[in-house]
């Protein structure tokens, strides 16, 4: 090279696209596919930072960051702890657990987690018996309070609908049962706990609505812990007896999904969960090969109408663990809402898994200790894990 010369530099600098201003730049980004965003990041360290930068983050989808859980220890004050533990399994929380901004309660419960937002119930210090719903979002530490129903004391499945990509909005539902409701002994069903009434919350309008459920025709109980899933503008969530029940954002019932076969329900077998992954609804069941071995298989939902589910991947329990664990031994605690990738807490230390279906490879996260309940051992009314990721747009639980 010549004395005095400059090697160009390689890249997008001095190219049309460098000549965008970040704001165009960043709307453009915003608009395309997940991967495509986690490769923008590679780019340029100007491309980087726009993910990072508190003007453009709220436009660009956040990956998501790990799992709020609870932990009991009988030995310990307090004896319930609440934690978060990032996706990578590595580092110091990305986020409080303690979700200190919040107005202080007697006891705070995260009973769900949807798009960015918590849904919180919030047990007030005047009367243990009364509780106030929050909803809030971590990531700009904002919140607002919805007032509790009279049913809400008792009420064991309450979940929250929000769907950015629709609306600033979101809608809180209530699954009561029919004794919460105050049906008679003599004229309950014979379903345990079957749901009598669904109460739905807009921020909108800011008021409660209920729907009644027919006796002789919708007859579904939903588990305390069932992980509720919101897209589409409706509520999905597993129920017992081997069915997906899901609800518009009103409380109407709209379909009963029968799930893929799985091995014979017994009473203290979990029921498998729900998910939503790349815009489909996916669902996790434990099944057998014609060797006998217990398999993880996974499923999505082709026809609602139908009731259609297609077989997507199936990986045995053997090459999972290293052993052949039964249903009662793991948890899949969530599928990556982006990429398929299904997360799993197993054996007698908890610990956290990240299984990869393109590439069939198992990735150790971390151990979250005994003091980490599995879902289907906890005695406590509230989901252990809970998916998170960052919303810095701004939503009704902004506050007035």
């Amino acid at each position: 090279m010549a004395p005095g010369s400059k090697e160009k530099k390689k890249g997008v600098e001095g190219s049309q696209v460098d000549k965008l201003t970040d704001d165009i730049l960043a709307d453009i980004i915003s608009r395309v596919p997940y991967k495509s965003t986690c490769c923008c990041k590679c780019v340029s360290t100007r491309w980087r930072d726009l993910f990072s930068h508190p003007d453009h983050r709220k436009k660009l989808p956040q990956p998501l960051a790990g799992f709020f859980y609870e932990g009991y220890n009988r030995d310990r004050f307090p004896r319930i702890a609440r934690y978060f533990t990032n996706v990578s399994g590595k580092g110091e929380p990305l986020v409080d657990p303690s979700l200190f901004f919040l107005p202080k309660y007697s006891r705070l419960d995260i009973l769900d987690c949807c798009n960015g937002l918590l849904l919180c119930r919030c047990w007030k210090f005047t009367d243990p018996k009364m509780l106030d719903y929050v909803v809030c979002s971590p990531a700009t530490e904002k919140w607002v309070v919805v007032p509790a129903t009279d049913w809400s004391s008792n009420v064991d499945v309450a979940r929250l609908g929000f769907e950015p990509a629709v609306s600033s909005h979101f809608h809180v539902f209530e699954f009561i049962g029919e004794e919460i409701w105050g049906i008679d002994e003599s004229e309950q069903s014979d379903w345990d706990g079957r749901i009598a009434a669904v109460a739905t919350y807009s921020s909108k309008t800011r008021v409660w609505t209920h729907q009644i459920q027919t006796v002789e025709i919708n007859h579904f109980a939903i588990p305390t812990h069932s992980k509720g899933v919101f897209f589409n503008c409706v509520m999905h969530l597993a129920a017992f007896d081997r069915m997906v029940v899901t609800f518009d954002v009103e409380g109407n019932l709209l379909y009963i999904i029968g799930t893929p076969h799985s091995p014979p329900y017994y009473d203290d077998s979990p029921v498998n969960d729900v998910f939503v992954s790349q815009g489909q609804l996916h669902f996790a069941s434990n099944t057998r090969s014609e060797s006998d071995l217990s398999n993880l298989s996974v499923w999505v939902l082709e026809d609602y109408s139908l009731g259609k589910w297609t077989l997507k991947h199936t990986v045995s329990h053997l090459q999972l663990f290293g052993t052949d664990y039964s249903a009662l031994d793991y948890n899949v605690i969530s599928f990556h809402p982006e990429c398929n990738m299904i997360f799993i807490v197993y054996g007698q230390e908890n610990t956290l898994v990240s299984y990869e279906i393109d590439c069939m490879k198992r990735r150790f996260l971390r151990q979250l200790g005994r003091d980490c309940q599995l879902e289907h051992l906890s005695v406590d009314a509230k989901t252990p894990f809970i998916p998170y990721v960052p919303l810095y747009m701004e939503s009704s639980a902004d506050g007035p």
